[in-house]
């Protein structure tokens, strides 16, 4: 490994399908007001709302609720989050959802205390808040894989009147203080949203996987987890309620994105960058929007990274490479990657997930672009990408 790092990860983590009982012996950490953030209802049909607030009541919290927090946390929702949680002095956040919802906490627990225009300073401008601003404490509880916000300080929000998704990752002041992870939880969501939380968890570990020439241990340890992800996603497509594999799903998540295996790299996240304009335009799920765009992104950096694509292709995929050159074994590689996409059922064009040719200037004009992985994308090669992929 060559490049230079500090880590710490102070998230605590239950796991495990009796791991809702440790709520309790967290809830004697925060304050008395609690901002409960979650979603559109599907807590509250499959028990788990239920579950949470007689916890909650029982070690005496007042409950501020703020439901209908969408797949894409909107500005407009974040503002209304704020204005929740100041006008009710909340002492602390409790996520209770998928990654979404959880994103959005981090983003109401920033914003509360600052006095600026947060959108501005923290997604526009991409800075940190001071030293010394005060910051709500978070603690999520999970009912969906993908993300990895369950570990992570990132937060993905949209301007919908402008249509510009940007995520920003905090430091780690923003990290969950803790997360309850029961695969259980995550059994009564959507096929397509599972599949969709599928391809994030995927593309997360490619973005970090793809950059860089150096022999990095982290590589290895992707390799071992998107080796886990093929196998279980197999099964949990054919069987979702296999708690085995949605276990190994949501624990693959996890360390998909907790920052361990991007340490030492320079990482790539433009196929993020694209995707979240993509999201931005047709209101994908994104998981699906990542998928759209990856087959032609990872084809035009595999030429500037065959060596890694070609590992790729050996370690991931199983192909055996004999008698091939390293250009066949890197493309059957990513064969091998598309056909795994279209066996679980992702999308593999944008026009499949609602996207015109007529909608490509703006996601080009809504794709933040810089150095990154192998390639240096300019945005005449961001709409190359769409054209490719629509």
């Amino acid at each position: 490994m060559l490049g230079n790092f500090s880590y710490h990860n102070p998230t605590k983590l239950y796991f495990g399908d009796e791991s809702l009982s440790y709520l309790k012996d967290e809830l004697k950490n925060f304050g008395p007001v609690v901002l409960l953030n979650y979603g559109s209802g599907s807590v509250k049909r499959n028990g788990i709302y239920d579950q949470v607030m007689a916890i909650l009541k029982e070690a005496g919290k007042t409950v501020v609720e703020n439901p209908g927090v969408m797949s894409n946390p909107t500005l407009e929702k974040l503002n209304e989050g704020v204005k929740i949680a100041r006008e009710n002095n909340v002492d602390w956040i409790l996520a209770l959802g998928g990654g979404s919802v959880c994103d959005y906490s981090k983003a109401v627990a920033a914003s509360v205390f600052y006095e600026g225009d947060y959108w501005d300073k923290f997604w526009l401008k991409q800075e940190q808040p001071a030293a010394d601003q005060q910051l709500l404490p978070v603690g999520c509880i999970l009912t969906m894989a993908g993300t990895g916000s369950e570990m992570n300080a990132g937060t993905v929000i949209t301007d919908a009147e402008h249509t510009f998704k940007v995520g920003h990752v905090f430091d780690d002041r923003l990290m969950p203080k803790f997360s309850i992870l029961n695969p259980k939880f995550t059994m009564t969501v959507p096929l397509d949203q599972m599949k969709a939380g599928i391809y994030d968890i995927m593309n997360h570990i490619m973005e970090q996987y793809f950059s860089d020439f150096d022999d990095n241990t982290s590589d290895y340890l992707s390799e071992g987890l998107m080796r886990s992800l093929i196998t279980a996603s197999r099964i949990a497509v054919k069987n979702p309620q296999d708690y085995e594999a949605r276990s190994n799903i949501m624990w693959t998540a996890t360390w998909a994105l907790n920052t361990l295996i991007g340490l030492g790299k320079r990482q790539d996240w433009m196929v993020h960058m694209i995707g979240h304009s993509v999201g931005a335009w047709t209101h994908a799920p994104h998981g699906y929007c990542l998928a759209a765009v990856s087959m032609a992104y990872y084809r035009r950096a595999m030429k500037p990274g065959l060596a890694k694509f070609v590992r790729f292709a050996k370690n991931v995929w199983n192909i055996s490479g004999n008698g091939m050159t390293d250009e066949q074994i890197a493309e059957a590689g990513l064969e091998a990657l598309k056909d795994w996409m279209l066996e679980i059922g992702l999308p593999l064009t944008i026009s499949a997930i609602g996207a015109t040719p007529e909608m490509i200037p703006g996601i080009t004009e809504g794709t933040i672009c810089y150095p990154a992985g192998y390639l240096d994308l300019k945005p005449e090669d961001i709409t190359e990408i769409l054209k490719a992929s629509i």
